[in-house]
């Protein structure tokens, strides 16, 4: 299609889309934003209820506001507004820490979950249902193609639990796994190319070899159905500050799926996560529940904004949000082969819905320089080395004529 067909369709598409209205609920201006996989937008009800937490709460309740408004249990709260938008019951996340503090809990939780690694201890570990580990169980399993920071954090974990670290690519894993597993890490979309890997047949094949099931969902929630208790994962993180719109740093939460919790041993203990936080006991007894994720005092700011921040997705289904995706990234790669020269780019998106995050990558030369330009002129991305632009699509707030224009400045670039 040519710019006349395609400009016609962008407004047709948007007309239709169901979601359109919530673009109201964000701060935003005339620039074209496709950043919100780094980045969420900033909620309009955000600013109010932060203010309302400076100057009431703490300015003037101070200590009371820890039972009268609510802070003790935010962790606990706010992972129950998490839940449904990966697929979990309540009762099953808890919010705190960063995403890469909540790898470290899960990746050593995992392993003592599994009965696997050593830590120091000649026998091995305790494992399941008490029962000593056989000390076979001495690998973890690690996404070859993961953010940087899950790789560094679970070759610390295997360091600790005396365990081999081996990085696998997404697809090889079933072809990896062995009686040695002991956990096995996983991002849910790669943070690069916008892949979606199989959640659902990964976390089957780990689980067929005894082993624990890890998933990093930071380029997937909020963007599409997770489906956590539906298919069995066994522990899950994410951050909150991408699709979510959390807000710069906003806490990381950790899943913990409901019969594990009486096993998952976290490898950080603090006041927090104990059973009796004020008793104040030089013995540890874990809280009974995810609460047993929890660590040192909530970071209650970024923790409330974040609160207010989800409020957004109040009786927003999430089979809704991935269709918008799925025709975003459908529309914007159709007007990428029409706008820019051919050749100029290269696709890294998976053309198969079933494979596709809610992201396009494209490849070129002189990437980092391109982007710059496009923030210059309005259309606001992201580069990753040594070549590749981003581009994140937010159904809650893009729209399909964002799209249209986004493509057609990218065209001129080149």
């Amino acid at each position: 299609m040519s710019e006349p067909e395609l400009r016609p369709k962008a407004e047709k598409l948007d007309a239709a889309d169901e979601l359109a209205g919530l673009r109201a609920q964000f701060v935003l201006d005339d620039t074209v934003y496709l950043d919100g996989n780094s980045l969420g937008a900033l909620p309009r009800s955000v600013p109010g209820r932060v203010e309302d937490v400076v100057r009431r709460q703490w300015g003037s309740l101070r200590i009371r506001s820890w039972d009268e408004s609510g802070w003790w249990t935010a962790p606990e709260r706010i992972g129950d507004r998490i839940a449904p938008l990966v697929g979990a019951a309540a009762g099953q996340i808890v919010v705190g820490d960063s995403t890469s503090v909540n790898v470290f809990k899960a990746v050593v939780g995992a392993v003592r979950l599994a009965g696997g690694g050593t830590e120091g201890q000649p026998g091995g570990r305790q494992g399941p249902g008490g029962k000593q580990g056989p000390g076979g169980r001495d690998e973890i399993l690690v996404d070859a193609t993961t953010f940087p920071t899950d790789g560094y954090i679970a070759a610390s974990a295997a360091r600790l639990t005396g365990c081999t670290l081996r990085p696998v690519a997404p697809e090889e894993v079933p072809d990896a796994l062995s009686e040695r597993t002991a956990a096995v890490l996983l991002n849910h979309v790669d943070y690069r190319t916008g892949r979606l890997h199989d959640l659902p047949s990964l976390t089957a094949a780990i689980h067929a070899v005894g082993a624990v099931a890890i998933w990093d969902l930071c380029h997937s929630a909020g963007a599409l159905p997770v489906g956590l208790d539906e298919h069995g994962v066994d522990l899950a993180v994410g951050c909150t500050y991408k699709y979510l719109n959390g807000g710069p740093g906003s806490p990381a939460y950790l899943y913990v799926r409901e019969d594990l919790q009486p096993r998952f041993d976290s490898p950080l203990p603090g006041w927090n996560s104990h059973a009796d936080p004020f008793g104040m006991t030089p013995d540890y007894t874990p809280a009974p529940g995810a609460l047993r994720g929890r660590v040192g005092t909530p970071d209650i700011l970024s923790m409330l904004a974040l609160e207010a921040a989800l409020e957004v997705w109040d009786d927003v289904p999430i089979e809704a949000v991935r269709a918008k995706s799925l025709a975003l990234t459908d529309f914007f790669l159709e007007c990428v082969e029409a706008y820019v020269p051919e050749g100029a780019v290269e696709s890294l998106t998976p053309s198969a819905h079933a494979e596709r995050g809610s992201q396009a990558a494209l490849r070129c030369a002189g990437a980092g320089d391109v982007m710059r330009r496009l923030i210059a002129r309005g259309v606001v991305g992201d580069f990753r080395e040594p070549d590749v632009l981003r581009f994140g699509f937010t159904p809650l707030y893009v729209g399909f004529g964002d799209v249209e224009r986004a493509a057609r400045v990218l065209g001129e670039m080149f």
